[in-house]
């Protein structure tokens, strides 16, 4: 970061695009590890990796209702000549003692339930009479294997091989084998996956609290009426969601008005719940534009490294941009245009990344593409600036949504794709070949 004497001079620089992610991303740094139980983990990263105590399954087990048999003991079974085989009990999943299967003899098995020792395969109860030949008990229900030895016999009308509709011990994972990576994003599969290896706790960095305000005395809540010179505050809604989808634990702050104090006040206010901060509107060098006011005495600005730059970005939409630190653990803070196309714009290249920097992501980007334009008319573009305009993209085709202005949120709901035009690119025709920003 830049020392607080030379925090005034992002204005008097125009910076690229990449110049201004590279500041933010060599700034940020992942929080810091913490062990979390395996719900409170969703949607964080492995900080190490998670080896395999236990293999999956444990044991041999059946994959089917049926009966756990010898292979010898129905070989050349059909339904015209039936092997007849003696049950001697039944096993259950979960249950610790099982009944040996001898010669012509079979045990009633249930789904994930052991094989029992002498068995070599599990015939399917479709395969079988159900046990309903003779004998006092009739279809799959479990009772305790009887130590008298039989409790009836069974039909069987097909035969069976080796190990058929056997689930084999380590068949999924084997002790000692990696089970997940350090980086990893733990999802719902994943938290399964340490649930059934048996860790009930692991270690993560923790999901980045992101603080979103959005500034402007003509900014009103939805569901209140609006007075003349009032529009709706969609800016901290839109950000917030987008933090959330990130990854992130992301708070909305009501608007603030114009008022440098206000301002100042609040954003000091957040900082303790906020591992990364994000203001909306008043970057600009309009004369209402509070933010750098307030921001310039926010927390301990004295430090070295603390302190916010305000600069203009050699892009389109979202060419004024601030970014710094602020507040005695010197926490994050990047503020963006108050347009709400640049507002998106900028939170998918600039404070997206970061996010997922902060959570230790090996990848911190959204998936780029090459496509071929689909447009009516050549797309222009002014000199010296990147250009970024929504479309949607399908089958390696990406077609404009509405056009350039950044107020443009109906265009901007419709879009899932941000197509690139270089900085040294004043226009693309129709059928050109161009970079595309995957969104989502």
């Amino acid at each position: 970061m830049n020392s607080p004497a030379t925090r005034t001079t992002g204005q008097e620089r125009l910076w690229s695009v990449d110049d201004h992610l590279e500041d933010i991303l060599t700034t940020v740094r992942p929080l810091e590890p913490i062990e979390l139980q395996l719900l409170d983990a969703q949607g964080c990263v492995l900080v190490e990796d998670v080896t395999v105590p236990v293999s999956l399954p444990p044991f041999d087990n059946s994959s089917m209702d049926g009966y756990a048999v010898r292979v010898a003991d129905v070989a050349g079974a059909s339904e015209e000549f039936p092997a007849v085989l003696t049950v001697v009990g039944d096993v259950a999943a979960g249950q610790a003692d099982q009944p040996h299967v001898g010669p012509g003899q079979a045990a009633r098995i249930m789904t994930g339930a052991p094989l029992p020792p002498g068995a070599e395969a599990v015939v399917p109860v479709e395969w079988t009479d159900g046990g309903l030949g003779e004998g006092p008990v009739s279809g799959m229900r479990a009772h305790s294997a009887s130590p008298e030895g039989s409790s009836g016999q069974v039909h069987v009308h097909r035969p069976a091989e080796a190990r058929a509709h056997v689930r084999a011990k380590g068949s999924d994972v084997k002790a000692g084998d990696r089970a997940l990576e350090a980086g990893t994003l733990l999802g719902p599969p994943q938290i399964g996956l340490l649930a059934a290896i048996g860790r009930g706790t692991v270690r993560v960095r923790p999901r980045p609290r992101v603080v979103v305000l959005s500034t402007g005395s003509e900014l009103v809540q939805p569901d209140e009426e609006l007075s003349t010179g009032q529009i709706y505050d969609s800016n901290s809604f839109a950000l917030c969601a987008a933090a959330r989808d990130a990854g992130a634990i992301a708070y909305r702050v009501g608007a603030v008005a114009d008022d440098a104090e206000t301002l100042r006040q609040t954003i000091e206010d957040q900082l303790v719940r906020a591992d990364l901060l994000v203001t909306t509107g008043g970057v600009s060098v309009g004369a209402y534009d509070v933010v750098k006011e307030a921001l310039s005495s926010v927390g301990d600005e004295d430090e070295a490294g603390g302190g916010v730059d305000f600069r203009t970005l050699a892009m389109q939409p979202g060419k004024p941009q601030g970014f710094g630190s602020i507040g005695p653990d010197h926490t994050p803070l990047l503020a963006l245009p108050g347009n709400p196309v640049s507002s998106y714009v900028s939170f998918e290249l600039f404070v997206r990344p970061a996010i997922r920097t902060l959570m230790g992501l090996p990848d911190v980007h959204r998936s780029t593409t090459r496509a071929k334009l689909s447009a009516d008319k050549a797309l222009t573009s002014p000199k010296g600036r990147r250009q970024f305009l929504r479309g949607t993209y399908a089958d390696g085709t990406v077609t404009p949504v509405g056009g350039a202005g950044s107020h443009l949120v109906a265009a901007l709901a419709h879009a899932d794709a941000l197509i690139v035009v270089p900085e040294h690119d004043t226009s693309v025709e129709p059928g050109a070949e161009v970079e595309v920003v995957l969104l989502g």
